[in-house]
């Protein structure tokens, strides 16, 4: 899919907006609601966006201070964001609100001025500014998500979710890398239908391993934040669902969710 960078970016946008005028209405107390993530509140939801927002910053910035600090937070282990999220907890949701706000605008300012085809480094393999746009995106989506489950409202129509979902199809090697597994020679026919009902396709159209439903359904699988078994996702073949089953848009650890009757 060629990469449409100013709607991209226009995309991150509305996505951080929706959220922070979401954020804007919390009463103190909200900021510490418990959220799906476990140990983590909706403070501790926004303080990841914020100092992930700041990482990118620093990498596009300094990308070498970048691999030094990316380097030290990896030594001490792969648990590294809980752990970052443990050092700021002490943080005002005011506080973490402002410094989301003023990071995010940072940010998508410096993405409109930079080169989409750069690439730069990250805590997993490198990769372009417009793929790393796309990481802020489905990372904003699926924190959101859970904000949005814990106060018990739908997730507003989100223009990016295409751009979600390809981030989910691309990432079916690193998928499988990631959790020690073969990347299979079969490829998986993926075909998605948008909020507006248009089809969104990945893969050959004959390909006997299939992977269909709702767009947005793919994404909360892909970013885990439902298990594909819990949506209206379908798929045929053993290679379709034992990708659905690790699916991972996200860099870090390997992580898989459950259905809900295992957990």
């Amino acid at each position: 899919m060629a990469v449409d960078y100013p709607a991209l970016l226009d995309d991150l946008r509305q996505e951080t907006d929706n959220l922070l005028e979401q954020l804007r209405t919390l009463a103190a107390a909200q900021w510490d609601l418990p959220t799906p993530a476990a140990r983590w509140s909706i403070k501790d939801q926004i303080t990841h966006l914020a100092f992930f927002d700041d990482a990118t910053l620093l990498a596009i910035n300094h990308p070498e201070e970048f691999r030094v600090q990316a380097d030290a937070h990896i030594a001490g282990g792969m648990d590294f964001p809980d752990r970052i999220t443990d050092e700021h907890r002490h943080l005002s949701g005011e506080r973490v609100c402002n410094w989301f706000t003023d990071s995010r605008q940072q940010l998508i300012g410096t993405f409109i001025a930079g080169d989409p085809k750069r690439r730069l480094p990250w805590y997993g393999p490198d990769m372009s500014m417009a793929s790393s746009a796309t990481a802020r995106l489905m990372e904003t989506w699926a924190h959101g998500q859970d904000i949005y489950d814990t106060l018990g409202l739908a997730h507003p129509p989100s223009p990016g979710l295409r751009s979600i979902a390809h981030l989910g199809v691309a990432t079916f090697a690193f998928t499988h890398q990631l959790h020690g597994r073969d990347v299979p020679a079969e490829p998986v026919r993926v075909e998605l239908t948008a909020p507006d009902g248009e089809l969104w396709t990945w893969g050959p159209a004959d390909a006997p391993d299939r992977v269909s439903g709702p767009a947005e359904d793919f994404v909360l699988a892909a970013t885990q934040r439902r298990h594909w078994t819990e949506t209206y996702l379908t798929a045929t073949g053993s290679v379709a669902t034992g990708w659905l089953d690790i699916v991972q848009a996200f860099a870090g650890a390997p992580s898989r969710r459950e259905p809900k009757a295992l957990r």
